[in-house]
């Protein structure tokens, strides 16, 4: 476990009721048996910084074109948004947004010995098969994971989509398909995020993040009900590969903490 990091470093600008980081924090904890620190947003208000996200917004989600000049009105309107954490309705790129919180993690934590997790409410996708694709999480150096993505990304019932080609309102199909999906300040997003999570750990430990069990946490849904089947509904949390691994982490951990106390 040459990859296993010593702390787990958590930020949230994330701005949802119903998401309880300190719980996913516990979980980690729990799992692993490793440290994990909360340290509440990694991003602060300042005009430079605006800019930065401004050129990370997509222009157009069929180019692959960075926001190299933006107007003054666009730095502005990410300034107000530094300012108050909400949500923006913007879409970025999801290495660009990778990058710039990366040059605000301190210098002596760019090591394989620290994780950096960061919940962020905005929306970012990756460039593939000549679009961009709205995902839930990237990750890396730090893993990004985004409540809205969780929402927008994982494809909703077939049903919804077919019944909009035919005029039906969209507030009226979520209702009908409540609980089929995961929404805005829904009550189950705690409880998914904890799937998100481990991928970025397994990412961290052995580069691959993603499982073909679907009912193991790890398995990388393309859909909602995937995504629901996978963190709450297949009475297990982990495939036996998988489970395995995090048995040895935590073994690690304990043999660590019995020779720290000898």
């Amino acid at each position: 476990m040459n990859r296993l990091p010593s702390v787990i470093h958590i930020y949230c600008d994330a701005v949802n009721s119903s998401l309880n980081v300190r719980l996913l924090a516990r979980y980690l904890g729990e799992m692993t048996g490793l440290d994990a620190d909360l340290r509440g947003s990694l991003v602060l208000p300042g005009k430079s910084l605006a800019e930065e996200f401004a050129r990370a917004k997509i222009i157009d989600p069929a180019r692959e074109e960075q926001n190299l000049n933006p107007l003054p009105a666009e730095i502005e309107y990410e300034s107000r948004l530094l300012s108050t954490q909400k949500p923006s309705g913007l879409f970025y790129d999801g290495f660009c947004l990778q990058e710039i919180f990366r040059q605000l993690i301190p210098r002596q934590e760019h090591n394989l010995k620290h994780l950096h997790l960061i919940f962020t409410s905005r929306l970012f996708g990756t460039f593939e098969d000549n679009r961009y694709h709205a995902r839930a999480a990237v990750f890396g150096f730090p893993s990004l994971i985004s409540t809205t993505g969780v929402v927008e990304a994982p494809a909703k019932p077939r049903e919804f989509y077919l019944k909009r080609q035919f005029g039906q309102d969209r507030a009226v199909l979520k209702e009908e398909l409540k609980g089929r999906f995961i929404d805005y300040h829904d009550p189950r997003l705690t409880e998914v995020m904890k799937g998100y999570l481990m991928q970025a750990l397994f990412y961290h430990l052995t580069g691959d993040p993603f499982c073909e069990d679907k009912g193991c946490r790890l398995y990388n849904a393309h859909w909602q009900e995937e995504l629901i089947f996978a963190q709450l509904g297949a009475g297990y949390e982990f495939c036996n590969h998988h489970q395995e691994i995090l048995d040895q982490i935590n073994g690690t951990q304990i043999d660590r903490i019995n020779a720290d106390h000898f």
